[in-house]
């Protein structure tokens, strides 16, 4: 018995205790909390929709020759660029990113133009414009009481709308808000270690985003938790669903969809316990609106209606599969794997920390292996040690 009651395997209250201390950690969630400000949160899927839907509304998109583009400093208006493109009806002012878009795009410093005086900052843009080499560019504007140049990108650039995003995540998530199996995440309670999946959903504790230039949403089934085997005490080991995606219309990062499960979300919106992680993702090329409706959407539903079995069975052969029962054994089974000696030693200390034992079975050297990893300073280093736990967890099922 936990510190809550649990009935049939699943919790009868409100929260469930977990053990944050297996699997991995994930921050990307907790750095888009932490860097978004109020306007670029949404307490409902419905209302990011209509944001991000709205916008690709009063957006126009045109191919244009780059050597036809104008660029203009007005007397009345020293400091700011204004944007002349061919057929327009009136000049349009550059976005910060669409600013940077169109310095790259002639090879020029966006640093160091915006540095400079309008008048001159214009002088060379315009002539990086002339002087382009590809002939046509694409670029996005956006009306909302004055035009902007929202994006410029290559001729091919295979735009995927923000709202299509959203759009897919609504046929599995509803509102996003519980009216269906998935919604915003709960949070976990340091002091007890209970996860309690039920929060009221504020600017800070949603998990739904969108600014002038991309979108993140990160959903979870967390009423629904899996028992995937049990703890040391005898405990339950509760699991549950999530995944997050991304994507900007305007050229400033791919689509993506990550899908895993985790044991719990805290207050910072860190992930903890993470398990089974997978990722694709999707440039913005040519075909990339026929790849998001053919591979990205039907993933998310396949992931959002799946059954935890093939999971499950993956966890409970990992721990059932024994591979060391000597000191030498653990070495060697480490060792060969291409961990140091160091790593080895500190693996085995800290599955002995942790468990009260030494590793034994595949599922306790990969707990000790991410163990290890989450306290890896170097990024590439932590992932290297959590792509090693994962492939061992694969390769045990």
């Amino acid at each position: 018995m936990t510190a809550i009651e649990i009935m049939n395997g699943r919790p009868a209250s409100g929260g469930y205790k977990v053990d944050v201390s297996r699997g991995g950690h994930n921050g990307r969630v907790s750095s888009e909390w932490f860097s978004r400000p109020d306007d670029e949160k949404y307490l409902s899927l419905s209302d990011l929709y209509d944001s991000v839907k709205g916008r690709a509304v009063r957006s126009k998109t045109r191919t244009v020759e780059s050597a036809a583009i104008r660029v203009e400093a007005h007397r009345d208006h020293p400091e700011k660029l204004a944007v002349v493109l061919p057929d327009a009806e009136a000049p349009v002012a550059p976005t910060h990113w669409s600013f940077g878009q169109l310095a790259s795009l002639v090879g020029a410093p966006a640093a160091y133009l915006r540095q400079l005086p309008a008048p001159l900052a214009g002088i060379n843009l315009q002539y990086g414009l002339t002087n382009h080499r590809a002939e046509q560019v694409k670029t996005m504007e956006v009306t909302n009481g004055c035009t902007e140049l929202r994006a410029v990108t290559g001729p091919d650039y295979g735009r995927i709308y923000d709202h299509e995003l959203v759009s897919a995540v609504q046929r599995i998530a509803g509102d996003g808000v519980g009216d269906t199996r998935w919604k915003v995440p709960g949070v976990l309670d340091w002091s007890t270690g209970v996860y309690n999946p039920m929060v009221d959903v504020t600017k800070d504790t949603t998990t739904l985003y969108a600014s002038d230039r991309d979108v993140f949403l990160f959903l979870v089934d967390d009423r629904n938790p899996i028992e995937a085997g049990t703890l040391p005490d005898g405990s339950p080991d509760f699991f549950f669903r999530g995944f997050y995606c991304w994507n900007s219309e305007v050229g400033a990062k791919t689509l993506g969809i990550a899908s895993f499960y985790l044991r719990a979300v805290c207050q910072n919106r860190n992930l903890w316990g993470v398990e089974d992680f997978q990722e694709i993702t999707i440039r913005h090329s040519k075909y990339a609106a026929n790849r998001f409706a053919h591979e990205a959407a039907p993933a998310l539903a396949n992931f959002a209606d799946s059954s935890p079995q093939p999971f499950m069975e993956g966890i409970r052969s990992a721990r059932e599969r024994i591979v060391a029962r000597s000191d030498d054994d653990r070495t060697d089974f480490l060792r060969k794997r291409g961990f140091s000696k160091a790593e080895t030693g500190k693996i085995v200390e800290t599955v002995l920390a942790e468990e009260g034992r030494p590793p034994e079975s595949v599922f306790d050297f990969v707990q000790g292996i991410t163990a290890v990893a989450r306290s890896k300073p170097q990024q590439d280093a932590r992932l290297t040690m959590e792509t090693h736990a994962k492939k061992l967890l694969e390769a045990a099922a």
